[in-house]
Protein backbone atom coordinates (compact mmCIF):
# COMPACT_ATOMS: atom_id res chain seq x y z
CA UNK A 1 0.00 0.00 0.00
CA UNK A 2 1.80 3.53 -0.77
CA UNK A 3 0.59 6.19 0.86
CA UNK A 4 1.17 10.46 0.64
CA UNK A 5 0.70 12.60 3.11
CA UNK A 6 0.59 16.81 2.70
CA UNK A 7 0.44 18.95 5.76
CA UNK A 8 -0.57 22.53 6.17
CA UNK A 9 -1.11 24.68 8.96
CA UNK A 10 -4.43 26.44 9.41
CA UNK A 11 -5.04 29.41 11.62
CA UNK A 12 -6.28 29.15 14.58
CA UNK A 13 -4.34 26.72 15.71
CA UNK A 14 -5.72 23.74 13.75
CA UNK A 15 -3.94 21.55 11.41
CA UNK A 16 -5.43 19.98 7.58
CA UNK A 17 -3.87 16.62 6.97
CA UNK A 18 -4.19 15.05 3.43
CA UNK A 19 -3.75 11.56 3.09
CA UNK A 20 -4.46 9.34 -0.08
CA UNK A 21 -4.41 5.63 -0.15
CA UNK A 22 -4.02 3.53 -3.05
CA UNK A 23 -6.30 0.92 -3.39
CA UNK A 24 -6.96 -2.15 -5.83
CA UNK A 25 -9.80 -2.68 -7.56
CA UNK A 26 -11.76 -6.17 -6.35
CA UNK A 27 -11.55 -9.47 -7.91
CA UNK A 28 -14.06 -11.58 -8.89
CA UNK A 29 -14.16 -13.99 -5.48
CA UNK A 30 -16.30 -17.22 -5.89
CA UNK A 31 -19.06 -17.30 -3.56
CA UNK A 32 -18.30 -19.11 -0.41
CA UNK A 33 -20.04 -22.51 -1.44
CA UNK A 34 -17.94 -22.66 -4.88
CA UNK A 35 -14.33 -22.41 -2.42
CA UNK A 36 -12.77 -25.99 -1.37
CA UNK A 37 -12.69 -27.70 1.67
CA UNK A 38 -9.38 -26.86 3.22
CA UNK A 39 -8.21 -27.99 7.17
CA UNK A 40 -4.97 -25.66 6.85
CA UNK A 41 -4.02 -22.39 4.65
CA UNK A 42 -0.45 -22.04 4.01
CA UNK A 43 -0.20 -18.21 3.87
CA UNK A 44 2.56 -18.76 0.78
CA UNK A 45 0.32 -20.44 -1.44
CA UNK A 46 -1.80 -18.07 -3.54
CA UNK A 47 -5.67 -18.73 -4.40
CA UNK A 48 -4.58 -20.14 -7.71
CA UNK A 49 -2.49 -22.62 -5.89
CA UNK A 50 0.76 -20.74 -6.69
CA UNK A 51 3.75 -21.01 -4.45
CA UNK A 52 5.03 -17.40 -3.21
CA UNK A 53 8.57 -17.92 -3.53
CA UNK A 54 9.94 -14.41 -2.99
CA UNK A 55 9.38 -11.31 -1.22
CA UNK A 56 8.41 -8.95 -4.17
CA UNK A 57 6.04 -11.89 -5.15
CA UNK A 58 4.96 -11.82 -1.44
CA UNK A 59 4.28 -7.70 -1.66
CA UNK A 60 3.08 -7.68 -5.05
CA UNK A 61 0.89 -10.64 -5.10
CA UNK A 62 -0.06 -12.59 -2.41
CA UNK A 63 -0.29 -9.37 0.79
CA UNK A 64 -2.57 -7.52 -1.62
CA UNK A 65 -4.59 -10.74 -2.31
CA UNK A 66 -4.94 -11.26 1.24
CA UNK A 67 -6.06 -7.63 1.99
CA UNK A 68 -9.11 -8.55 -0.35
CA UNK A 69 -9.96 -11.34 0.63
CA UNK A 70 -10.87 -10.71 3.98
CA UNK A 71 -12.17 -7.71 2.54
CA UNK A 72 -14.66 -9.82 0.21
CA UNK A 73 -15.38 -12.22 2.84
CA UNK A 74 -14.74 -11.41 6.47
CA UNK A 75 -14.37 -7.62 7.57
CA UNK A 76 -15.64 -6.01 4.13
CA UNK A 77 -14.14 -2.99 2.08
CA UNK A 78 -14.26 0.42 3.82
CA UNK A 79 -13.93 3.59 1.98
CA UNK A 80 -10.74 5.04 -0.22
CA UNK A 81 -9.25 7.51 2.72
CA UNK A 82 -10.23 11.30 2.94
CA UNK A 83 -8.59 13.66 0.60
CA UNK A 84 -8.13 15.73 4.21
CA UNK A 85 -8.18 15.65 7.93
CA UNK A 86 -8.52 19.02 10.28
CA UNK A 87 -7.39 18.47 13.38
CA UNK A 88 -8.87 21.10 16.64
CA UNK A 89 -7.75 21.49 19.95
CA UNK A 90 -10.05 21.00 22.22
CA UNK A 91 -8.05 22.02 25.70
CA UNK A 92 -4.27 21.49 26.57
CA UNK A 93 -2.70 20.92 30.07
CA UNK A 94 1.19 21.01 29.96
CA UNK A 95 1.47 20.38 33.46
CA UNK A 96 -0.54 16.75 33.32
CA UNK A 97 0.53 13.90 35.54
CA UNK A 98 2.37 16.00 38.04
CA UNK A 99 4.04 18.17 35.43
CA UNK A 100 5.24 15.13 33.60
CA UNK A 101 3.50 15.70 30.30
CA UNK A 102 1.06 17.40 28.23
CA UNK A 103 -2.66 16.58 28.37
CA UNK A 104 -4.53 17.39 25.27
CA UNK A 105 -8.18 16.25 23.37
CA UNK A 106 -8.11 16.96 19.46
CA UNK A 107 -10.90 17.14 17.31
CA UNK A 108 -10.09 14.90 14.35
CA UNK A 109 -12.86 15.73 11.64
CA UNK A 110 -12.71 15.09 7.62
CA UNK A 111 -15.79 16.85 5.76
CA UNK A 112 -18.88 14.61 7.15
CA UNK A 113 -20.72 15.46 10.64
CA UNK A 114 -18.84 12.14 12.19
CA UNK A 115 -15.48 13.50 14.38
CA UNK A 116 -13.23 11.96 16.69
CA UNK A 117 -12.11 13.10 19.72
CA UNK A 118 -8.14 11.86 20.80
CA UNK A 119 -7.50 12.03 23.87
CA UNK A 120 -3.49 12.38 23.69
CA UNK A 121 -0.96 12.73 26.59
CA UNK A 122 2.84 13.47 25.63
CA UNK A 123 5.64 13.08 28.20
CA UNK A 124 8.08 16.48 27.87
CA UNK A 125 11.50 17.08 26.13
CA UNK A 126 11.50 14.52 23.30
CA UNK A 127 9.41 13.29 20.19
CA UNK A 128 7.88 9.94 21.83
CA UNK A 129 6.93 7.20 20.58
CA UNK A 130 3.50 6.37 20.72
CA UNK A 131 0.59 3.46 21.93
CA UNK A 132 -3.12 4.51 20.88
CA UNK A 133 -6.33 2.49 21.05
CA UNK A 134 -9.85 2.49 21.15
CA UNK A 135 -11.56 2.95 24.32
CA UNK A 136 -14.77 0.96 25.50
CA UNK A 137 -16.91 3.94 27.06
CA UNK A 138 -15.58 7.56 26.54
CA UNK A 139 -12.05 9.49 26.87
CA UNK A 140 -13.74 10.38 30.04
CA UNK A 141 -13.53 7.42 31.72
CA UNK A 142 -9.91 7.41 31.68
CA UNK A 143 -8.85 10.23 33.15
CA UNK A 144 -10.80 12.24 36.01
CA UNK A 145 -9.99 15.42 34.00
CA UNK A 146 -13.36 17.87 33.83
CA UNK A 147 -11.96 19.34 30.66
CA UNK A 148 -12.36 16.16 28.81
CA UNK A 149 -15.44 16.23 26.34
CA UNK A 150 -18.61 13.03 27.63
CA UNK A 151 -19.77 11.53 23.97
CA UNK A 152 -22.91 13.06 23.19
CA UNK A 153 -24.19 9.73 21.06
CA UNK A 154 -25.03 6.41 21.96
CA UNK A 155 -22.81 4.29 25.18
CA UNK A 156 -23.36 1.33 26.90
CA UNK A 157 -24.03 2.32 30.16
CA UNK A 158 -27.16 3.58 32.40
CA UNK A 159 -29.44 5.10 29.61
CA UNK A 160 -27.04 4.69 26.90
CA UNK A 161 -25.97 8.13 27.50
CA UNK A 162 -22.30 9.49 28.88
CA UNK A 163 -22.46 10.59 32.52
CA UNK A 164 -20.27 12.45 34.82
CA UNK A 165 -19.90 9.95 37.45
CA UNK A 166 -18.13 7.75 35.35
CA UNK A 167 -14.95 10.34 34.97
CA UNK A 168 -11.93 7.79 35.22
CA UNK A 169 -13.72 4.88 36.01
CA UNK A 170 -11.22 3.38 33.54
CA UNK A 171 -8.44 4.72 35.15
CA UNK A 172 -6.06 1.53 35.66
CA UNK A 173 -7.33 0.03 32.34
CA UNK A 174 -5.30 2.57 30.48
CA UNK A 175 -2.50 3.35 33.14
CA UNK A 176 -1.16 6.53 31.16
CA UNK A 177 1.28 7.42 33.86
CA UNK A 178 2.69 4.26 34.01
CA UNK A 179 3.36 4.70 29.96
CA UNK A 180 4.28 8.21 30.49
CA UNK A 181 7.10 7.21 33.32
CA UNK A 182 8.16 4.81 30.66
CA UNK A 183 8.75 7.21 28.02
CA UNK A 184 5.56 6.86 25.52
CA UNK A 185 2.79 8.93 24.76
CA UNK A 186 -0.54 7.45 24.63
CA UNK A 187 -3.52 8.35 22.66
CA UNK A 188 -7.51 6.74 23.07
CA UNK A 189 -10.41 7.38 21.69
CA UNK A 190 -13.84 6.42 22.05
CA UNK A 191 -15.32 3.85 19.82
CA UNK A 192 -18.44 4.82 19.66
CA UNK A 193 -17.04 7.95 17.96
CA UNK A 194 -16.84 6.51 14.87
CA UNK A 195 -19.79 3.85 15.36
CA UNK A 196 -21.56 3.06 18.27
CA UNK A 197 -21.53 -0.58 19.01
CA UNK A 198 -24.45 -1.85 17.83
CA UNK A 199 -26.43 -3.41 15.23
CA UNK A 200 -27.55 -0.02 13.63
CA UNK A 201 -26.45 1.16 10.45
CA UNK A 202 -28.67 4.51 10.82
CA UNK A 203 -25.84 5.60 12.89
CA UNK A 204 -22.15 6.14 13.17
CA UNK A 205 -19.83 6.66 10.03
CA UNK A 206 -21.86 4.22 7.89
CA UNK A 207 -24.58 6.70 6.69
CA UNK A 208 -22.00 9.16 5.23
CA UNK A 209 -20.47 6.88 3.15
CA UNK A 210 -24.33 5.05 1.37
CA UNK A 211 -25.14 5.84 -2.27
CA UNK A 212 -28.52 7.30 -2.60
CA UNK A 213 -31.31 5.15 -1.46
CA UNK A 214 -28.65 2.71 0.44
CA UNK A 215 -29.86 2.31 4.30
CA UNK A 216 -27.17 -0.41 4.77
CA UNK A 217 -23.37 -1.86 3.86
CA UNK A 218 -23.76 -3.93 0.61
CA UNK A 219 -23.11 -7.61 1.77
CA UNK A 220 -19.00 -7.24 1.19
CA UNK A 221 -19.18 -3.40 2.41
CA UNK A 222 -17.41 -2.10 5.93
CA UNK A 223 -18.89 -3.94 8.79
CA UNK A 224 -18.27 -2.03 12.49
CA UNK A 225 -14.51 -3.49 13.29
CA UNK A 226 -13.65 -2.20 9.70
CA UNK A 227 -15.15 0.94 10.12
CA UNK A 228 -13.53 1.30 13.62
CA UNK A 229 -10.29 0.45 12.27
CA UNK A 230 -10.15 2.94 9.08
CA UNK A 231 -11.53 5.61 12.04
CA UNK A 232 -7.51 4.87 13.85
CA UNK A 233 -6.08 5.65 10.23
CA UNK A 234 -7.71 9.27 10.58
CA UNK A 235 -6.03 9.14 14.25
CA UNK A 236 -2.55 8.45 12.57
CA UNK A 237 -3.80 10.84 9.95
CA UNK A 238 -2.68 13.18 12.88
CA UNK A 239 -0.28 11.83 15.08
CA UNK A 240 2.23 11.48 11.72
CA UNK A 241 2.00 15.79 12.18
CA UNK A 242 2.16 16.15 15.88
CA UNK A 243 5.79 17.59 16.83
CA UNK A 244 5.53 15.39 20.09
CA UNK A 245 5.30 12.31 18.43
CA UNK A 246 7.84 10.01 17.11
CA UNK A 247 5.75 9.16 13.48
CA UNK A 248 7.98 6.28 12.80
CA UNK A 249 6.93 4.54 15.94
CA UNK A 250 3.16 4.55 16.32
CA UNK A 251 1.87 1.39 17.97
CA UNK A 252 -2.10 0.38 18.02
CA UNK A 253 -3.18 -1.56 21.08
CA UNK A 254 -6.68 -2.92 21.61
CA UNK A 255 -8.57 -5.31 24.22
CA UNK A 256 -11.02 -7.72 23.13
CA UNK A 257 -13.23 -6.84 20.23
CA UNK A 258 -10.50 -3.56 19.94
CA UNK A 259 -8.28 -5.95 20.04
CA UNK A 260 -9.48 -7.31 16.94
CA UNK A 261 -9.61 -3.50 15.73
CA UNK A 262 -5.99 -3.37 16.08
CA UNK A 263 -4.85 -6.02 14.53
CA UNK A 264 -7.38 -5.17 11.04
CA UNK A 265 -5.77 -1.14 11.61
CA UNK A 266 -2.31 -2.17 11.63
CA UNK A 267 -2.81 -4.86 8.64
CA UNK A 268 -4.66 -1.87 6.61
CA UNK A 269 -1.75 0.64 7.25
CA UNK A 270 1.41 0.36 6.94
CA UNK A 271 1.96 3.73 9.01
CA UNK A 272 1.60 1.45 12.24
CA UNK A 273 4.71 0.33 13.43
CA UNK A 274 3.35 -1.80 15.73
CA UNK A 275 0.23 -4.35 17.15
CA UNK A 276 -0.85 -5.11 19.97
CA UNK A 277 -3.39 -7.33 20.80
CA UNK A 278 -4.86 -8.30 23.54
CA UNK A 279 -7.33 -11.25 24.23
CA UNK A 280 -9.10 -10.84 20.93
CA UNK A 281 -10.37 -14.24 20.19
CA UNK A 282 -12.84 -15.45 17.47
CA UNK A 283 -12.65 -12.90 14.57
CA UNK A 284 -8.99 -11.30 15.51
CA UNK A 285 -6.52 -13.31 16.48
CA UNK A 286 -8.26 -16.87 17.67
CA UNK A 287 -8.75 -18.88 14.33
CA UNK A 288 -11.71 -19.74 12.71
CA UNK A 289 -11.40 -23.12 12.26
CA UNK A 290 -10.96 -23.72 16.22
CA UNK A 291 -12.78 -25.87 18.14
CA UNK A 292 -12.40 -23.94 21.48
CA UNK A 293 -14.04 -20.86 22.81
CA UNK A 294 -16.25 -18.76 20.72
CA UNK A 295 -17.13 -19.81 17.28
CA UNK A 296 -17.77 -17.74 13.72
CA UNK A 297 -21.71 -18.77 14.64
CA UNK A 298 -21.72 -17.99 18.27
CA UNK A 299 -19.81 -14.27 17.28
CA UNK A 300 -22.00 -13.49 13.86
CA UNK A 301 -25.31 -14.62 15.70
CA UNK A 302 -24.22 -11.80 18.81
CA UNK A 303 -22.26 -9.31 16.93
CA UNK A 304 -23.91 -9.82 13.18
CA UNK A 305 -22.76 -5.81 12.30
CA UNK A 306 -19.41 -6.30 13.29
CA UNK A 307 -18.66 -8.01 9.82
CA UNK A 308 -19.63 -7.79 6.21
CA UNK A 309 -22.87 -9.92 5.28
CA UNK A 310 -20.94 -12.36 3.54
CA UNK A 311 -19.01 -13.54 6.65
CA UNK A 312 -22.33 -15.44 8.22
CA UNK A 313 -22.05 -17.60 5.19
CA UNK A 314 -19.07 -19.23 6.72
CA UNK A 315 -20.98 -20.28 10.02
CA UNK A 316 -21.02 -23.97 9.56
CA UNK A 317 -18.49 -24.04 6.71
CA UNK A 318 -15.46 -22.41 8.08
CA UNK A 319 -13.44 -25.22 6.21
CA UNK A 320 -13.94 -22.84 3.42
CA UNK A 321 -12.80 -19.77 4.39
CA UNK A 322 -9.82 -18.62 2.11
CA UNK A 323 -7.89 -17.70 4.82
CA UNK A 324 -7.57 -17.52 8.86
CA UNK A 325 -6.85 -15.18 11.69
CA UNK A 326 -3.05 -16.49 11.12
CA UNK A 327 -3.01 -14.65 7.52
CA UNK A 328 -4.16 -10.99 8.94
CA UNK A 329 -0.84 -11.42 11.28
CA UNK A 330 0.93 -12.11 7.87
CA UNK A 331 -0.08 -9.25 6.54
CA UNK A 332 1.62 -7.44 9.18
CA UNK A 333 4.40 -8.51 8.53
CA UNK A 334 7.83 -7.41 8.87
CA UNK A 335 6.27 -5.46 11.47
CA UNK A 336 5.95 -6.80 15.25
CA UNK A 337 2.85 -7.95 16.35
CA UNK A 338 2.25 -8.83 20.41
CA UNK A 339 -0.39 -11.81 21.52
CA UNK A 340 -1.77 -11.48 24.77
CA UNK A 341 -3.89 -13.31 26.75
CA UNK A 342 -5.30 -14.97 30.40
CA UNK A 343 -5.28 -18.51 31.03
CA UNK A 344 -8.73 -18.59 32.91
CA UNK A 345 -9.96 -16.77 29.21
CA UNK A 346 -10.41 -19.56 27.28
CA UNK A 347 -13.38 -17.84 25.33
CA UNK A 348 -10.73 -16.32 23.24
CA UNK A 349 -8.60 -19.38 22.70
CA UNK A 350 -4.98 -18.13 23.83
CA UNK A 351 -3.37 -21.78 22.70
CA UNK A 352 -4.82 -21.36 19.38
CA UNK A 353 -4.04 -17.70 19.30
CA UNK A 354 -0.60 -19.19 20.16
CA UNK A 355 -0.82 -21.57 16.64
CA UNK A 356 -1.86 -18.55 14.70
CA UNK A 357 1.46 -16.85 15.24
CA UNK A 358 3.15 -20.06 14.57
CA UNK A 359 1.26 -20.60 11.29
CA UNK A 360 1.93 -16.62 10.33
CA UNK A 361 5.90 -17.32 10.87
CA UNK A 362 6.69 -18.14 7.24
CA UNK A 363 5.94 -15.08 5.83
CA UNK A 364 8.19 -13.09 8.10
CA UNK A 365 10.75 -15.85 7.68
CA UNK A 366 10.08 -15.20 3.95
CA UNK A 367 10.65 -11.37 4.56
CA UNK A 368 13.91 -11.82 6.20
CA UNK A 369 12.81 -11.21 9.75
CA UNK A 370 12.08 -13.75 13.11
CA UNK A 371 8.66 -15.05 13.74
CA UNK A 372 7.45 -16.70 16.56
CA UNK A 373 10.89 -18.01 18.26
CA UNK A 374 8.79 -20.77 20.43
CA UNK A 375 7.75 -24.19 19.84
CA UNK A 376 4.94 -24.32 22.37
CA UNK A 377 2.57 -22.37 24.10
CA UNK A 378 4.09 -20.25 27.49
CA UNK A 379 2.40 -21.40 31.00
CA UNK A 380 1.03 -18.87 32.52
CA UNK A 381 3.07 -16.29 34.16
CA UNK A 382 6.33 -17.26 31.94
CA UNK A 383 8.50 -14.64 30.25
CA UNK A 384 7.15 -12.93 27.34
CA UNK A 385 8.24 -14.32 24.62
CA UNK A 386 9.37 -11.29 22.62
CA UNK A 387 10.31 -12.27 19.23
CA UNK A 388 8.98 -10.52 16.14
CA UNK A 389 5.97 -12.07 16.23
CA UNK A 390 5.22 -12.02 20.51
CA UNK A 391 3.30 -13.96 22.97
CA UNK A 392 2.25 -13.63 26.32
CA UNK A 393 -0.36 -15.45 29.02
CA UNK A 394 -1.03 -14.86 32.42
CA UNK A 395 -2.80 -15.82 35.14
CA UNK A 396 -6.29 -14.61 35.41
CA UNK A 397 -9.38 -13.30 33.33
CA UNK A 398 -10.48 -11.04 30.89
CA UNK A 399 -9.49 -7.85 31.43
CA UNK A 400 -6.39 -5.06 31.06
CA UNK A 401 -4.20 -4.45 33.62
CA UNK A 402 -1.29 -2.69 34.90
CA UNK A 403 0.62 -6.10 34.64
CA UNK A 404 -0.45 -6.04 31.08
CA UNK A 405 0.74 -2.85 30.26
CA UNK A 406 4.30 -3.47 31.76
CA UNK A 407 4.54 -6.34 28.79
CA UNK A 408 3.00 -4.06 26.26
CA UNK A 409 5.86 -1.39 26.88
CA UNK A 410 8.58 -3.97 27.32
CA UNK A 411 7.87 -5.43 24.18
CA UNK A 412 7.72 -2.30 22.46
CA UNK A 413 10.50 -1.41 23.95
CA UNK A 414 12.58 -4.75 22.45
CA UNK A 415 10.72 -4.49 18.81
CA UNK A 416 10.68 -0.16 18.31
CA UNK A 417 14.15 0.47 19.53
Amino acid sequence: MKHSLAFLLLAGGSTLLTASCATSSARNFPPPDQLPSRATIDPLEMLDGRRVRTPEQWMSERRPELKELFEHYMYGKAPVWPAGVKAETLFTDPKAFGGKATLREIKISWGIPTTINLLLATPHGKRSPCVFGLNFNGNHTVLPEPRIQLPTGWTRNKGNKALEEDRGKDLATWSMEASIDRGYAVGTLYMGDIDPDRHDWSDGIHPHYYKPGQTQPGPHEWGTIRAWAWGLSRVVDYLVTDPAIDARRLAVFGHSRNGKTALVAGAYDDRIALILSHQSGCGGTAPSRGTVGESVTKINNAFPHWFNDTFVLFNDKTDRLPFDQHCLAAICAPRPVLFSNAQDDQWANPAGQFEMLKAATPAYTLLGVDGLKAEKPPAPGDPLIDSRLGYWLRPGKHSTTPEDWKIFLDFCDIQMK
